[in-house]
């Protein structure tokens, strides 16, 4: 069983990628951006659940790299140093921001970075492993 110190930083993390979210899905709009385009592709960044189908651990890694703020980050300074040299590239950074959204959404709904297997996350369990977590005595 969590502890409450876990879900109080659960829900704060919770929270914060929500903000995260909404923050680009109107920085997106107030740039004139096609807003509907995060929602276009939010799918896409979770068929990186692919690796599943050959075991835990590879499933783990290649969703854990998906479901990070990193790619997103290197998207975004790829797309500043390019606009520094003149070249701007708009449809990167939109990438970027759609990575990010799906990110934020994620983990906003408690899907978080994958540890042992897919319904043990770093916000705590999901699915089939938060039922059994809400009745020990099944």
């Amino acid at each position: 069983m969590r502890s409450a110190d876990d879900a109080r930083a659960s829900t704060t993390q919770r929270v914060e990628n929500a903000a995260v979210a909404v923050a680009i899905l109107v920085a997106v709009i107030v740039a004139g951006g096609p807003w509907w385009l995060l929602f276009a592709l939010f799918l896409v960044f979770d068929l990186s659940a692919v690796g599943y189908l050959r075991g835990p651990r590879l499933g783990a890694l290649t969703y854990n790299l998906v479901h990070s703020y990193v790619g997103p980050a290197l998207i975004a300074v790829a797309y500043l140093v390019l606009a520094a040299t003149g070249t701007s590239l708009t449809w990167l950074l939109l990438v970027g921001a759609c990575w990010a959204f799906h990110v934020g959404v994620d983990r906003a709904v408690g899907y978080g970075l994958k540890l042992q297997d897919a319904s043990h996350t770093h916000l705590g369990p999901i699915g089939p492993a938060k039922r059994a977590e809400r009745s020990p005595g099944a």
